[in-house]
């Protein structure tokens, strides 16, 4: 049998799940070899440099509460700004802040006099809260699945709890602003908003993807490489070339590269981020702004810090349009202003995030090693694999990768295999 080092594994996207399959390799002593098309590692979790400001591909938080961020992740060393536990709400030319305030104190007063939501809407959260918290993730996992929408009605909450906070803020999260998404997902993401904090790294959402670059040493890089077509133990390149693989990691959508595949083709969410210079903050406190106004195309928005005296504006649009560049750039700005009273200064940058997140029916949270196997070489990695999350794609890279070194150091091939591509 050949040494670990020499076996020709591949992995296609060098996004957070293709980092982690490279990780776990690694770790038990492979050589991978990631394959990427642009020019960096992060796929969705990136950050560019314009002009003296940072900008996410699209307003990001990192939730410290996730467990495989806890296990892959020195989250000590991201130099985390963390938001509040609550959010700035915007309805009818008003502002009200509503929050946790078991998590923090200063949040008491503003949500007891908050005009969101009854008093009793505030004692279920509370009651929701308790639930959640000594629900293991596992057993939210094995829950019946309706959508969230659903789920909040027949809990309780009144119509204006759901519409002018349940609704934005998860609209935000889920990327679709019907509340459709599995009941389970929001029991998830809403109990780990409870355990941890929600953050973003001081210097951009991709230092988290450079953390883990840098933990790479002996992965080596094919930037700027594209995937044409993945078969058992071949990678086509568009540029003619091809690669021999002993075994390859699809971290990314599988579909445009695999042939006659299965009931794998992904269905994704979109949503556009834009973001502007303004003189004037209308919040004040690290909170997430949210628009309640149902007939406000724009949906969350968020206050960055900069190294000057302007402020940098993040504004997410997740409800469908067909609004041209310029359009949509006119139309947040109307809606700023009418809703937030918010100037803006100076547009910086559109993100027209096409395949922002997976959207899944049937979500589950784990999966065996065995379960990634598309064939006896391909694995399939990618938070697709389970449910749209930075803690799924970690899992689902681990996966994959795991379903290798079972294959190879359980005896799962046979032995002329071992010699192959020598």
């Amino acid at each position: 049998m050949m040494d670990k080092e020499n076996y020709k594994i591949h992995i296609v996207g060098a996004g957070i799940s293709g980092l982690i399959a490279a990780k776990v390799l690694e770790n038990h002593g492979y050589h991978p070899v990631i394959i990427e098309a642009s020019d960096r590692a992060g796929g969705r979790v990136k950050t560019d440099q314009v002009g003296q400001h940072r900008l996410d591909h699209g307003f990001q938080v990192l939730l410290t509460a996730y467990p495989a961020v806890q296990k892959y992740l020195n989250i000590d060393s991201l130099s985390l700004e963390s938001f509040l536990p609550g959010a700035q709400i915007f309805n009818n030319g008003k502002t009200t802040i509503i929050g946790d305030p078991g998590r923090d104190i200063s949040l008491l007063l503003p949500t007891i006099t908050s005009t969101v939501g009854t008093f009793s809407d505030k004692l279920k959260v509370l009651r929701l809260n308790r639930i959640l918290k000594r629900t293991a993730i596992s057993d939210l996992f094995e829950e019946e699945e309706q959508s969230t929408y659903n789920f909040l009605v027949e809990f309780g909450f009144s119509k204006t709890m759901i519409e002018q906070f349940f609704r934005p803020f998860f609209s935000g999260i889920f990327l679709e602003p019907n509340l459709q998404t599995s009941s389970r997902m929001f029991k998830f993401i809403y109990k780990m908003f409870g355990e941890g904090n929600a953050a973003i790294p001081k210097n951009g959402i991709e230092d988290i993807a450079k953390q883990l670059v840098v933990q790479l040493r002996a992965t080596s890089f094919m930037y700027n490489t594209f995937v044409k077509q993945v078969e058992e133990g071949k990678i086509y390149l568009t540029d003619g070339d091809d690669l021999e693989s002993h075994f390859t990691i699809i971290a990314t959508d599988p579909s445009p590269i695999v042939k006659n595949l299965r009931n794998q083709n992904t269905v994704w969410k979109s949503c556009d981020t834009l973001y502007f210079e303004t003189d004037n903050k209308a919040i004040h406190k690290p909170l997430i702004g949210l628009i309640a106004d149902t007939e406000s195309l724009i949906n969350n928005i968020h206050y960055q810090s900069n190294t000057d005296s302007k402020s940098v504006l993040s504004v997410t649009v997740v409800k469908d349009h067909h609004l041209q560049k310029e359009e949509l750039i006119t139309q947040v700005k109307t809606e700023l202003k009418k809703f937030c009273n918010i100037e803006t200064t100076r547009f910086l940058k559109r993100y027209q995030i096409k395949q922002a997140l997976p959207d899944l029916s049937n979500v589950q949270y784990e999966m065996l090693p065995s379960e990634t196997k598309l064939n006896s070489r391909v694995f399939l990695a990618g938070d697709q694999q389970l449910n749209g999350s930075l803690n799924a794609a970690m899992i689902a890279g681990e996966r994959a990768a795991m379903g290798i070194i079972d294959t190879l150091e359980k005896g799962l091939i046979v032995e002329e295999f071992t010699s192959e591509f020598n």
